[in-house]
């Protein structure tokens, strides 16, 4: 499999313009360029406020997520964040699950081995995680094809409930 390599034309002007501007090294300038980030969108790039997030409430059934979230917390079920071992998902793990202890809620995590689990869900951990009596388990940057994992998770909690 050949792989092309794109190598973008570098303004020096330019970068060193923003690079006294905002007073960022070069290195970050080239990649703002790089990125087409526009000069008027630097300042919010480099120091954004929580004005500037979008409403995550955009994202599909995210109030269902919430309900559920609270709920578990009224509740005080047992709550676990499944993320994986990449640097994505140790970060939205980490986020995560400080935001909930910072509002007094215990949660736990777990990330999977990476040499003997892969990436993503998968039905030992889930097994795991059940037989530890967690009753929500929040899943981060575990992408969108683990359906029959997430149908595995769903049929022991619905096993649980009946019983």
């Amino acid at each position: 499999m050949n792989k092309k390599w794109q190598i973008y034309e570098t303004d020096e002007v330019e970068i060193e313009k923003i690079s006294k501007k905002y007073n960022i090294n070069k290195l970050l300038s080239s990649i703002l360029i790089n990125r087409r980030i526009k000069e008027e969108e630097i300042e919010v790039f480099l120091n954004p406020t929580r004005q500037n997030f979008h409403d995550p409430f955009l994202m599909p059934d995210m109030d269902k997520a919430v309900e559920r979230i609270i709920r578990a917390i009224e509740n005080q079920e047992k709550i676990i964040i499944y993320g994986d071992y990449d640097v994505d998902g140790i970060t939205s793990i980490t986020v995560l699950k400080s935001f909930l202890e910072d509002r007094g809620i215990e949660v736990d995590q777990y990330i999977p081995n990476r040499l003997e689990e892969g990436y993503g869900l998968n039905k030992p951990a889930i097994d795991e995680i059940a037989k530890n009596n967690y009753k929500l388990m929040i899943t981060v940057d575990c992408g969108i094809s683990g359906i029959e994992e997430i149908n595995y998770a769903n049929s022991i909690r619905n096993r649980n409930n009946s019983n």
